[in-house]
């Protein structure tokens, strides 16, 4: 199995808007790749490693697929229209790691 992590970094000039990532974004994915979503997680940030600490990641999504194969067929070829999405809700640069999970 194979899992996506985008993770969007918390700044002082962070723009976020949680609904529209909620209602719109997490749809929009849903829609494009649909059954090849084995599993999804949303965690929204709300502390660092001490509850006064801002939390380093506004917002991390977990999102897992069967293979590598089957993250290319539908993620892969639906980037450019969810990356496009991305203006929309933020303006963060998301970091992306692609994982395998033992």
């Amino acid at each position: 199995m194979i899992k996506l992590t985008v993770m969007y970094p918390n700044s002082a000039d962070l723009k976020f808007d949680k609904d529209y990532y909620i209602n719109q974004h997490s749809k929009l994915i849903a829609e494009l790749i649909g059954e090849a979503i084995v599993a999804s997680d949303v965690n929204f940030g709300i502390a660092g490693a001490t509850p006064d600490l801002p939390a380093p990641y506004v917002l991390i999504a977990n999102v897992t697929f069967e293979s590598m194969e089957s993250f290319q067929h539908s993620f892969g070829a639906n980037a450019e229209t969810i990356l496009a999405d991305l203006p929309n809700f933020t303006n963060a640069k998301p970091q992306v790691q692609l994982s395998e999970i033992a």
